[in-house]
């Protein structure tokens, strides 16, 4: 695979320095059931990476330490690791907010035939993967059928109570442009996937997140393979808005890889660009950061795939970051 890390770097983004992290996003691994061309973790079926028990009690640790207020758990698809459910426990009985990141065909896989009703049970935020409300886009980003199994996936959540907007199960569907392109505008977006998704197929929602493709692991060989490599990057530069680096996730989020060591954010865990030790030596690990508030002031290691969280209305782990311009 192509290495789209010597390109990024050096960088014009601007300085930023992190706050006191809010957010403990925590990455299990990078095996999933799919292997869809935009993923900026390369994860898919053959990768074999997870995290360990040792590993998840040093996580549960750091949450009781205080100063947590949102899990953000991702992958991969992280339901396929062994640890998921009991961090999920962990967190709520912390009364942690708790998010996943899920790619909605695992509720098909074997041996996640109750994954819905644990979710439920447990209140967990829900941030699906449905790069658009067409099969042909969606089969041809994630692959054959997925746009099926995405849309029973919905239905079974939504018979749960996600969606409703009266249960507090919160059901958050994420897009994601095909190509090298930036996002449409969330807001009028949103109102096509709530029309199209309700009159076809009588799936409902509570919020539309629009994120821009980042380049870098796969997609980034794929922009290099297709020769559009710097063509995306002087796209995301010229887009850059500088009210969005107020918002951008980094500044109040911490990204933990499955063996525990701690970044800036996913994007930097995939270009192996670790926090430091306290010491200056070697890379942070979640059990030896004893306070979360001495991260505070940090400056944040940037490159410029950054341009893809600032560019036009911005992009986050939550979305958009202002209204279109």
């Amino acid at each position: 695979m192509l290495d789209s890390k010597p390109l990024l770097f050096p960088s014009d983004f601007p300085s930023l320095r992190r706050r006191q992290p809010r957010t403990l996003q925590v990455n299990l691994g990078y095996r999933c059931n799919q292997s869809c061309v935009h993923c900026h973790v390369d994860a898919g079926p053959r990768r074999t990476e997870s995290m360990d028990a040792a590993t998840l009690d040093d996580v549960i640790a750091y949450l009781r330490k205080g100063g947590t207020e949102v899990l953000d758990i991702t992958g991969g698809a992280p339901e396929l690791n062994a640890v998921f459910r009991p961090l999920v426990v962990a967190a709520r009985a912390l009364g942690l907010q708790v998010m996943d990141r899920c790619n909605l065909t695992i509720l098909a896989e074997p041996g996640q035939h109750d994954l819905a009703e644990f979710l439920a049970a447990h209140q967990v935020e829900i941030i699906a993967s449905l790069p658009c409300y067409l099969e042909e886009n969606v089969d041809g980003q994630r692959g054959q059928g997925v746009f099926a199994s995405s849309i029973r996936g919905l239905q079974r959540l939504n018979e749960l109570g996600y969606g409703d907007g009266h249960s507090g199960l919160l059901l958050s569907l994420v897009y994601n442009p095909t190509g090298p392109t930036l996002p449409p505008p969330q807001s009028s977006l949103e109102a096509d996937y709530r029309r199209e998704l309700a009159a076809r197929f009588g799936v409902r929602f509570d919020r539309l997140l629009t994120l821009a493709n980042m380049p870098i692991r796969r997609f980034g060989s794929w922009l290099q393979s297709k020769g559009q490599f710097q063509g995306y990057l002087d796209l995301l530069r010229a887009a850059h808005r500088e009210e969005n680096l107020e918002a951008v996730m980094c500044r109040d989020l911490i990204s933990i890889d499955w063996q525990g060591f701690v970044y800036d954010c996913d994007f930097n865990q995939m270009l192996d660009l670790p926090l430091p030790a306290d010491a200056g030596h070697g890379r942070l690990h979640i059990r030896d950061l004893d306070d979360p508030r001495t991260l505070a002031g940090r400056r944040i290691h940037t490159g410029a795939h950054c341009y893809g969280c600032t560019a036009g209305q911005g992009s986050s782990c939550g979305g958009a970051l202002t209204e279109a311009a």
